[in-house]
């Protein structure tokens, strides 16, 4: 056990005191609040600046009268449709919208003509004025006051209460999925990043030759498990770096560019009522739980995938090589954030259940559930198997390691893996 904890430490300073180590903890963290304050400051400034988009309207129908907005000023034009279209490509105005003569039952044929593809947001604007101006038409042809159905529509804000636990707690479905995408596709990046740093370090001390000195004096199965220990808290102490200081730049950034935090100027833009149910949603968020169980499936899943990529670094002898073994390794995961969508859509479905139940989804999958609550027994079952999971996982990798990392000049096939897993001692 000493040994193993020498190589740890190795690991450990080897790669805190590497340059790259350094560069990218401290520019990791200034990225992000640069990011942040820099697209912040041009959207500011996009929204002081911006000019209302010019439209034109041929409406041939007679019965359209728009009323000019912050976005968009529609301007009226007359004539046959071509000349319209002449007229518009001349100018340098946005678009030419074509309203022809419907059966207002069944409208259509409307078209935006424009000198570039429209976004999503002007389609749906566009569409919002027609329907609204239609319904107006609609009104007046079956003598409805528009005041008195405008009564009859009624807002009705509903309110998630969850009593799982013996104590009612308000919960948002928002920011439930925000939590479980985020914290997951956290995990799935780490997974990667980590890993890969795994099976590159054995792949270089296998090609310098470096590891046939050192297991003079360890087991392979101590220096894998080492090196995978080693990995793990180069990357636990570099992501809460990057938490504190992203976390700390962030608000420092913003304050610097007269910019709100989004809850804040939530908070100040909206009515006491919704300020209220705005701090007792953040009140009732388990922070502890969930970057304890965060922190749990990250170390889990690490070292789970992470003997898997020193098992792969070991049975070849540079990266290109190791490609034909990542795939079968990437596909749990894959498949864990391809599960993301059913498991945020149904946290309770069996799908869900299922993919962060089994040990190589788990970790993606259950952040995914955690932000809308899991039963104990679930959560309980989940981190059992995946203890065990990486404790097979961590078997199986060493067995393969153990005659992998002596290997030089060997095509390596799945074959060869399992008859090195066969092998005796």
């Amino acid at each position: 056990m000493n040994k193993t904890f020498l190589i740890i430490q190795r690991e450990f300073l080897s790669r805190v005191k590497k340059k790259s180590f350094l560069i990218a903890t401290i520019l990791v963290p200034l990225i992000f609040p640069a990011l942040i304050g820099g697209i912040g400051y041009v959207m500011k400034k996009e929204s002081e600046n911006a000019n209302a988009q010019v439209i034109h309207v041929l409406d041939q129908q007679g019965s359209f009268n728009f009323e000019n907005t912050d976005k968009y000023e529609f301007v009226k034009v007359t004539g046959d449709l071509e000349t319209a279209k002449t007229a518009f490509a001349e100018s340098e105005d946005y678009g030419l919208l074509y309203i022809p003569e419907f059966n207002i039952e069944s409208p259509k044929g409307f078209v935006l003509y424009a000198k570039s593809n429209p976004s999503f947001s002007t389609i749906g604007d566009i569409e919002n004025e027609i329907e609204d101006a239609i319904k107006d038409d609609k009104l007046q042809v079956y003598n409805i006051d528009k005041e008195v159905l405008d009564k009859l529509k009624t807002k009705v804000d509903l309110r998630s209460v969850n009593i799982a636990e013996g104590e009612e707690k308000e919960s948002d479905a928002g920011i439930s999925f925000a939590i479980g995408y985020f914290t997951g596709f956290l995990i799935y990046i780490f997974m990667f990043a980590y890993g890969g740093q795994v099976m590159q370090g054995v792949i270089e001390e296998k090609s310098s030759k470096i590891v046939e000195v050192i297991i003079s004096t360890v087991k392979p199965f101590q220096l894998m498990l080492g090196k995978i220990l080693g990995v793990a808290s180069v990357g636990l102490f570099q992501v809460l770096i990057w938490v504190v200081l992203i976390a700390i730049l962030s608000t420092t950034v913003l304050g610097l560019l007269g910019l709100e935090i989004p809850h804040e100027a939530a908070i100040q833009g909206a009515d006491v009522e919704t300020s209220e149910k705005f701090l007792r949603l953040l009140a009732n968020i388990p922070f502890t739980k969930i970057i304890l169980t965060f922190i749990f499936y990250f170390i889990g899943g690490y070292m789970l995938y992470g003997a898997l990529f020193a098992a792969a670094g070991s049975a070849v002898d540079s990266p290109s090589e190791a490609q034909q073994f990542m795939f079968p390794i990437m596909i749990p995961l894959i498949a864990g954030i391809i599960g993301m969508q059913s498991i945020i859509t149904n946290p309770d479905g069996n799908v869900s259940f299922w993919l962060s139940i089994i040990p190589f989804t788990s970790p993606i999958a259950m952040m995914g559930r955690i932000g809308f609550g899991v039963p104990a027994w679930e959560l309980a079952l989940s981190m059992v198997l995946l203890v065990l999971g990486f404790i097979f996982t961590t078997w199986m990798a060493g067995r393969i390691y153990r005659v992998g990392i002596l290997m030089h000049g060997v095509k390596v096939n799945y074959k060869t893996l399992a008859k090195w897993f066969m092998m005796k001692n």
